[in-house]
């Protein structure tokens, strides 16, 4: 699968268009963090990209956040245990335990929180942000508060620091600022 084909195959599945964007911006953190561990970019952006596939039909659900995903996913005929297994990994529904299942947890709400950055920034910009307003606002525990930094932190049990991963993914997020509209 290619990246366009699975833009639309989201575009499908999920009308919310941040929530669109939040999976634009999950893939581009997963494809950087591949290529941090010279990994597939290819499949750890398609398993960001589509890792919430499933959302607006289980945002009443969670127990099944994940689960319908893979359902999904068969259905369209894309068959990839390494895929299924990150989405899963991402809401807690299998035990993390491939690099590629690591990292996707914790990419998931980093670009929620790099988002509410941009927003907090007088420049409203991710071209605006740097490491040092990340790591400010990541102390605040109140600002974004949705995005778990327990989540974001366990990027360290890749032998990444949470400064690297920060950085690394504000600078994936930059590269596809005007996508993002951000």
């Amino acid at each position: 699968m290619t990246r366009d084909q699975a833009i639309k195959l989201i575009r499908k599945y999920v009308k919310n268009e941040n929530l669109v964007k939040h999976m634009i911006a999950t893939g581009v953190v997963m494809k950087h963090l591949a290529r941090h561990f010279n990994e597939n970019e290819a499949m750890w952006e398609i398993a960001g990209l589509l890792h919430d596939i499933d959302y607006e039909r289980t945002k009443d659900n969670p127990q099944k956040h994940g689960i319908v995903s893979l359902d999904i996913l068969k259905e369209e005929g894309i068959e990839d245990e390494d895929i299924y297994s990150a989405i899963l990994a991402h809401c807690g529904k299998k035990e993390r335990e491939t690099l590629m299942e690591k990292c996707i947890y914790a990419a998931d709400p980093v670009t929620g929180f790099i988002v509410a950055c941009a927003l907090m920034h007088p420049t409203k910009s991710l071209k605006g942000l740097d490491l040092g307003f990340l790591k400010r606002r990541f102390k605040e525990k109140r600002f974004a508060k949705g995005a778990s930094r327990e989540q974001m932190k366990s990027i360290e049990e890749t032998g990444l620091s949470l400064d690297e991963f920060l950085d690394l993914s504000l600078k994936s997020m930059q590269e596809i600022s005007e996508e993002l509209g951000l």
